[in-house]
Order: structure tokens, then sequence, then C-alpha cells
């Protein structure tokens, strides 16, 4: 078990207290997201997700940021607003943070320090730079909607690239894998 994971302090949308180990025991999927963003319409897969495996023991963290062209702009508030309204969603939303920078969360600070490397970076990347966009650090979170995969236990096994979807086989394969061990 990953303390230092599971001990991270967080808030919740709502203004709660809350940190990871309050999950202790599931498979997580936690992923920075913004309401602006090209990718946004991933929320939809991100909830269908979500509710066809949560009796499972998983969950999917939404943590909103506005690090990547001020694509997160609202107050939480609105961000439930706007995620309820034009996505349903029922995932847990934690408080806008930052992901990326000095001023970034221990949360992704643990998150990128574990798994430096995404799976399907590549092509994302690549993208980016088409439109004159490059991280200056390879293992900073590259855009929004980058996805870290939780064990049971704490350990984060997988990171996946932004356009990585929640029904690309890679991803589902992690997941499921991580499903069928036991707590």
């Amino acid at each position: 078990m990953n303390n230092s994971l599971y001990d991270i302090p967080l808030k919740k949308n709502d203004g709660s207290a809350s940190r990871l180990g309050d999950y202790q025991g599931k498979v997580l999927l936690v992923v920075n997201v913004a309401s602006k963003c090209g990718l946004t319409p991933q929320y939809e897969g991100l909830e269908k997700l979500y509710q066809s495996k949560k009796d499972q023991g998983f969950e999917v963290l939404g943590f909103p940021a506005n690090n990547f062209r001020e694509q997160e702009p609202g107050s939480d508030a609105e961000i439930v607003e706007f995620c309820s309204v034009n996505y349903d969603v029922h995932f847990p939303l934690f408080s806008k943070i930052s992901v990326v920078g000095a001023d970034q969360h221990p949360l992704y600070t643990q998150l990128t320090g574990s798994q430096p490397e995404a799976i399907g970076d590549g092509p994302f990347r690549e993208r980016l730079k088409g439109y004159g966009i490059e991280s200056a650090n390879t293992t900073d979170v590259l855009w929004n909607f980058e996805k870290f995969l939780i064990d049971r236990h704490g350990a984060v096994v997988a990171r996946f690239a932004p356009d990585v979807t929640a029904d690309d086989p890679r991803l589902l394969d992690a997941i499921n894998t991580q499903l069928a061990k036991e707590a």
C-alpha cells in the first residue's frame, strides 16, 4: 500500500475534505478534466465506464485543472453544473487544482513521479506540436484528460495519454486486469 498517495489531502468539489484513502480497496482512474477543451466530450465515455464498473470496485475521480490554455475557467460550482447538465456526470469531482508547474498539486507530483510515461503519448504530443504547444518536461501531464490508473493497494500501475478514450482497449484491458485482482 502506498500510504503517501492515499494520505494526500484533497478537497471535493463541494468543499469537503477528502483523500484518495477514502477510496482504498478500489481501482481508481484519476483524470484531470476541463470543460472547454476539444477533449471535453470524453466526460460521456468516462461516465459510461464509471457506471458499467462501479459495482466491481471501480471509481473515476475527476480533477478539474485550468493549466492548458485556460480551458477550465469556471468555479467549482460552475464545473459541477456543466458536468451535470451536459454529461450527467455522477463520478466524484474534486476542487480545481493545478496539475503542472510550480503550483502542481502534491497528488500530481506523486502520480507523474510514479508513472513518468503515458501509454499512447507520442501521437498526441505530435498533434500538439502542430499547434505550437510543447511540454518542457516529458514527464509532465501533457494536456487535459490524461489518465492515471491506481490499483486496489494504492500503486500507480499505468498512465494514459489525453486522447486515449474510455473505450480504448488498452485502457479497458488495464482496468479489467486490476479489477480481476483481489483487494
